[in-house]
């Protein structure tokens, strides 16, 4: 896996700064009728009962929340790294000011969230031709921007698993797993409020069944989209495996086998 410090994550984000008007709106509007996500993320073609109209409908949806999601943990995510890096460019006077049990926690969450960004424009967002143009070029800077977050996580993870002992690591493992089920049960509260707005806006009924299964199966794509396309990326194992033992990684996983 490549290293990269601190001055070339630097570096790397002086090249992908961009305007939010100039360089991605560019006076475009969104295209209604495109999908918003493609299928391998919004996982739509896994339900034949609906129409074309209404997977594109449902994408459209999902592609909703999928934004309003990153405005969420965005805040979050910039608040914990002001802190943490605040020893960089104040010295060790505020060391003692991180959290440092709750940090360890936050900056597993924190990555797994930014590689799964990256790999889902790169594996489905950016080579389809089927979702809405200025969707898709947001996501485009949105995935420019997180290349150089993921590298500094990579970084400042390890920087704070060294300040822990063994027993704060074991506490941190659990507040990971702990967010973890936290994120599984906001999504659990999203998916079925997006299906209660699709039923609306689509005008469509469908039978018990077919509700059934489409409650289980967009809860199964947001589990994929903000869980398991993250703790399951490449990077992130090997990351978190350099940080903790086997025991704690096989502790994670049974954790997160209750939820596949």
């Amino acid at each position: 896996m490549q290293r990269f410090n601190y001055a070339e994550c630097i570096e790397i984000s002086k090249r992908v700064r961009w305007d939010i008007e100039k360089d991605v709106i560019r006076g475009r509007s969104f295209d209604f009728s495109k999908r918003f996500l493609p299928d391998g993320i919004s996982m739509v073609n896994r339900l034949p009962f609906l129409t074309e109209e209404q997977k594109r409908l449902l994408s459209q949806i999902q592609g909703r929340t999928y934004a309003n999601m990153f405005g969420f943990v965005e805040r979050f995510i910039t608040a914990k790294i002001l802190d943490i890096t605040r020893d960089h460019w104040l010295d060790d006077q505020v060391a003692a000011a991180v959290l440092k049990n709750s940090t360890w926690a936050v900056l597993g969450l924190i990555l797994e969230i930014e590689l799964f960004t990256q790999e889902h424009y790169k594996q489905s967002i950016a080579g389809d031709e089927d979702i809405s143009e200025l969707y898709r070029d947001l996501f485009l800077f949105h995935w420019k921007e997180e290349t150089t977050h993921s590298i500094m996580d990579e970084l400042e993870w390890p920087r704070e698993d060294k300040k822990l002992s063994n027993e704060e690591r074991d506490r941190a493992i659990e507040e990971l797993i702990g967010l973890v089920v936290d994120v599984d049960g906001i999504l659990r509260v999203q998916s079925n409020a997006d299906v209660e707005y699709f039923c609306k806006a689509s005008g469509a009924s469908f039978a018990a069944e077919e509700m059934q299964l489409l409650r289980a199966g967009v809860l199964k794509a947001y589990r994929w989209q903000y869980i398991f396309s993250g703790v399951d990326h490449p990077r992130y194992r090997t990351t978190l495996s350099s940080l903790v033992s086997e025991e704690q990684t096989q502790r994670i996983d049974r954790a997160l086998a209750s939820l596949r």
